[in-house]
């Protein structure tokens, strides 16, 4: 897979050149999104309509994705310079194409939104509530994926939790009618889509993996590292940018979600402000944000992350955190602390 790469590398060369060409013209740069048009997107697009990304001199044209898996390719490939994608798949991702030209250069999300989501009135407010129940999980789901580490962490029995694979548009469905007893998925977009259904929000249990003994961290700022050595500044004034974005939003949600339905007319301003909020509050400020700025990681932390990540998935490799994530990018303006 690794030769493929290179190949469409240089195949998007030409690309990535022509994008750049220009003195006088602002920098294109195409951005890829992990996911579709929704509330936690609405940084990138404050970046745009603020004046941040033109600020800098770049012009910067945001893609929807179809999740972390799309998002990585595009940007170790060239096809994308820039990328926004869960550092955990990243990680899998170089462990099976060592010496892929892509690495994280902003973390995002201090806290992933790996959740496992419950109903106090099936008996489900804390993980050791889930031994003898049922728990919905879609077997591609991301949060799937870390259960095991989160079991071994709470010291729950699997042989006592009886395991549903579900698909994705009806998993949360059949927590609301009560045909399992929790499921795993993204904490925000769980929570919010049983509230549409219309499960009581008291009633519903957000048991935030992160809060629950999990190290991982979650989505970040990828870069093609072919680009950022070639185009240092650029990435640094890009990052800067993306800061400043993710502040706006904090400030004021609402003008986000507005954004995002600029682009996205189908979606719901109140549902995405909603969105935006909890993605803000379980995953972008926390502690460790709020006393160092956004972007940086703790290495015990990423460490332990990584042996954690190992208990859910057997590396061919010892994994480089040189490789995974690099701090060389980060801007000094003081942009990355949040106001």
């Amino acid at each position: 897979m690794l030769k493929k790469l290179v190949l469409s590398l240089t195949a998007a060369a030409g690309v990535m050149g022509a994008a750049l060409s220009g003195a006088a013209a602002d920098t294109k740069i195409p951005f890829a999104l992990d996911w579709k048009f929704e509330g936690p997107s609405a940084a990138y697009f404050a970046a745009v309509d603020n004046g941040h990304f033109k600020a800098a001199g770049l012009d910067v044209e945001i893609s929807a994705g179809k999740g972390s898996l799309d998002a990585i390719p595009k940007v170790a490939t060239g096809k994308f310079p820039l990328g926004f994608a869960d550092i955990n798949s990243l990680i899998k991702f170089l462990d099976q194409n060592p010496g892929a030209p892509v690495t994280a250069v902003m973390m995002v999300y201090d806290k992933p939104p790996f959740a496992v989501v419950g109903r106090a009135s099936q008996g489900v407010s804390s993980p050791k509530d889930l031994e003898g129940k049922v728990l919905g999980a879609p077997p591609p789901d991301g949060a799937w994926a870390q259960f095991p580490a989160f079991a071994a962490a709470n010291g729950l029995d699997m042989s006592k939790i009886k395991v549903e694979p579900v698909g994705f548009p009806t998993r949360e469905p059949m927590l609301a009618e009560g045909n399992v007893d929790a499921i795993t998925g993204f904490s925000f977009s769980s929570f919010l889509n049983l509230v549409r259904l219309g499960v009581a929000e008291d009633d519903i249990k957000v048991l935030l993996m992160a809060d629950h003994g999990l190290s991982l961290y979650g989505n970040a700022i990828i870069v093609n590292t072919d680009f950022a050595k070639a185009n240092a500044g650029t990435v640094t004034n890009f990052l800067s940018a993306v800061a400043k974005g993710w502040n706006d939003v904090i400030a004021d949600p609402e003008a986000g979600a507005k954004m995002v339905a600029k682009r996205n007319p189908a979606s719901d301003v109140a549902l995405e402000t909603r969105r935006l909020k909890l993605s803000i509050d379980q995953n972008v400020v926390t502690d460790y944000t709020k006393a160092n700025g956004m972007g940086g990681i703790d290495m015990a932390r990423m460490k332990k992350a990584l042996m954690q990540l190992g208990e859910n998935y057997k590396f061919q490799n010892t994994p480089d955190i040189g490789a995974i994530y690099t701090d060389a990018y980060l801007p000094k303006d003081g942009s990355l602390m949040l106001k």
